[in-house]
């Protein structure tokens, strides 16, 4: 990739500050400042990582053969460049301040005729939820090797967390979502005439039942859990970030 076709835009600088601004608050004493300082990290950190979700599907495109990702601005991590505003980015941050739940945001339209192979199509799929993955290593990893203080080592932790939540909720083979379109090109036809058909309104059913039947929420979080515990997480920090981003409960 050419590196002049990257340009990270003021307002993804913007959010980065404003990550930053709420880590700074968790230092802060009192719980005023603790729970909005966390609440301004895990939004603001939120945001970064779509960002980054979406800019990872971009990039693969790229690389791939799909060079009009770059005229779209999908290159320039500009949140605004990923779908509607409201639908794609303001309605998942509601959801996740109201039930703590890290839906799907924003979406790149990759020209799928461009890609130059199956192979190259199923990766652009796996980077998004590959780039939330990573994401919640870095994450995690530096709150083991720093130990923050105060609050904000469980501020980062459940950002790490929803990051593994985000990778295990995009990877489900579900149409609509990246797990799907990883094994998609590989499908036959009538598989992928079905999927094409479901995928409007595939995920709505998903996140539907998930938050309708805790049974089903209670395996995704047990297994995005298991997770990050696996990659070296606290799941004690992670609650109590948890519990200082939800503190009306």
């Amino acid at each position: 990739m050419k590196r002049s076709a990257v340009r990270p835009s003021p307002l993804f600088l913007g959010l980065l500050a404003a990550t930053v601004a709420g880590g700074a608050l968790t230092l802060l004493e009192g719980d005023v400042a603790v729970i909005s300082g966390t609440i301004l990290f895990v939004l603001a950190g939120w945001a970064v990582t779509l960002c980054l979700h979406e800019f990872g599907h971009a990039a693969v495109a790229y690389k791939g053969g799909d060079f009009s990702v770059r005229d779209k601005g999908y290159l320039t991590l500009d949140i605004r460049r990923y779908t509607d505003p409201v639908l794609s980015i303001v309605l998942p941050l509601v959801l996740l301040v109201i039930g703590g739940l890290p839906l799907p945001g924003g979406a790149v339209w990759i020209n799928h005729y461009a890609l130059r192979s199956k192979k190259v199509e199923s990766f652009v799929s796996l980077a998004g939820p590959l780039a939330n993955l990573l994401a919640g290593i870095v994450l995690i990893w530096i709150v083991a090797l720093t130990s923050p203080p105060f609050a904000l080592g469980p501020a980062i932790s459940y950002l790490a967390l929803l990051q593994v939540l985000a990778f295990v909720l995009n990877i489900l083979p579900v149409p609509g979502l990246d797990g799907w379109g990883v094994w998609e090109p590989f499908m036959p036809p009538k598989a992928q005439q079905f999927g094409a058909k479901v995928r409007p309104w595939a995920p709505l059913v998903l996140f539907a039942v998930l938050i309708s039947f805790p049974v089903a929420s209670g395996m995704l979080w047990s297994a995005a859990t298991s997770l990050f515990e696996l990659l070296g997480g606290d799941q004690f920090s992670a609650g109590y970030g948890l519990s200082n981003f939800l503190f009306w409960r």
